[in-house]
């Protein structure tokens, strides 16, 4: 009899769950980065980089369950890597893989919650201490930026600049 009850309890507790649609996110690239990824990373990078902060963010907000139901459209502003791009190593002749400095991020956005609330979003981290980067590869600081904004949005921080 317990377990009918225990039974009865979870096919309504995940009946409930289902009702609420996790956020549908969408990351675009703003015409500045656009271009200076034609010119100077290559596309191939940066659009594996807006991929993967989609990704980011759709897992930790997954994770917590925020924003459920919402819409989550963010555009990444400006990105550094750390070490020379596949591109830059094709158009520069004696650049290497050993040339490093610091890396980062900004993105910016907005969230529309279900009942049509907009909320502007926007964040930035770049290191600032070079000591930090000599092992990193070519994207770590703008992957940990990625990292560092999908946690602080899942945890419903306000991220919006007054």
């Amino acid at each position: 009899m317990r377990s009918l009850a225990f039974a009865a309890f979870a096919v309504a507790l995940s009946g409930t769950a289902a009702l609420a649609a996790p956020a549908s996110v969408s990351v675009t690239l703003a015409p500045e980065l656009q271009e200076k990824s034609e010119k100077v990373y290559g596309m191939r990078d940066v659009t594996r980089l807006q991929e993967e902060l989609r990704k980011d963010v759709e897992r930790e907000l997954g994770r917590t369950g925020a924003y459920q139901d919402a819409r989550i459209d963010l555009v990444l502003v400006d990105v550094v890597p750390n070490r020379p791009t596949f591109k830059q190593l094709g158009d520069t002749p004696g650049l290497s893989m050993e040339s490093f400095g610091v890396g980062g991020a900004r993105i910016e956005g907005q969230v529309t919650a279900a009942d049509g609330v907009v909320t502007p979003v926007a964040y930035d981290w770049y290191e600032t201490d070079i000591r930090w980067t000599w092992a990193n590869w070519v994207w770590s600081d703008t992957e940990y930026a990625f990292e560092r904004f999908a946690r602080k949005l899942s945890q419903g921080q306000a991220l919006a600049r007054r």
